[in-house]
């Protein structure tokens, strides 16, 4: 059975990534669709016109993450697409901010996304593809978001390696990397501080994203950054010593 994963698929970006693939993949025949808020994962999936299974669960959570490699190992399904979407971000200054929260956001978006990666290779195959969700937030430090860009950092790192160890197998590996995107994240990441008002004027549509994240991955590109002002920024990132950028930034705040 051809299958697509998706994690975070309860709001936001990983939602709109199920309707999109809905539309446009029509070989595979179920989604698995994860995250925490069973009752949101079976709204969408009612709206769905592939067959969908619900797995509500935590992928923080040892005995959740054990939950779904067992019912990988007794299905055995045939992963053509793995969308990592599930993560959080929270502003604030990292010693001001809960313990809790900070090692939450490494823990999910690190390691559970590691995890999630690693269970799910062995049964994918050439012309499969993986999508990381990354951020632009990966360019560069950033205080005030400093967990949040470190752990998005790592995402991206990993998933350039990742697609270079894959690359044989004919695996294609995808980082995206979008900018601001109009979802529910800020509502959580702006409860201890608030994001750069430069950041609002480029915000973007998670449909725009995605569409743009879909095309990418089927192109086999290894790091998608989505709008003119982002592509912008990363090559500023590049070309400009990292302290000056910053220096700039604390001015803006």
């Amino acid at each position: 059975m051809n299958i697509a994963i998706i994690t975070g698929a309860s709001s936001g970006i990983g939602m709109e990534f199920a309707r999109q693939m809905d539309e446009g993949l029509r070989r595979i025949g179920e989604f698995w669709l994860i995250a925490r808020r069973r009752d949101r994962l079976e709204e969408l999936a009612e709206k769905l016109s592939h067959r969908a299974r619900v797995l509500a669960l935590d992928l923080t959570d040892g005995e959740d993450v054990n939950r779904f490699h067992r019912l990988l190992e007794r299905e055995r399904p045939l992963i053509r697409m793995l969308v990592n979407c599930s993560g959080y971000g929270v502003m604030g200054t990292f010693a001001d901010l809960e313990l809790e929260e900070e090692v939450g956001m490494i823990d999910l978006n690190c390691r559970a996304l590691t995890e999630m990666t690693h269970l799910c290779i062995p049964y994918m195959r050439k012309k499969s593809r993986i999508i990381q969700i990354a951020s632009s937030a990966a360019f560069l430090p950033q205080p005030g978001f400093a967990v949040y860009a470190a752990s998005k950092a790592y995402v991206l790192s990993f998933s350039r390696a990742l697609a270079g160890e894959l690359s044989e197998a004919g695996i294609l590996v995808t980082a995206v990397c979008p900018g601001p995107v109009r979802t529910p994240f800020f509502d959580r990441a702006e409860r201890g501080g608030s994001t750069l008002a430069i950041k609002k004027y480029v915000m973007a549509e998670a449909e725009d994203v995605v569409r743009d994240a879909l095309r990418a991955s089927g192109r086999g590109r290894t790091v998608c950054v989505y709008g003119p002002a982002i592509r912008a920024f990363r090559l500023l990132c590049k070309a400009v010593p990292q302290g000056w950028i910053l220096a700039v930034m604390r001015k803006l705040k």
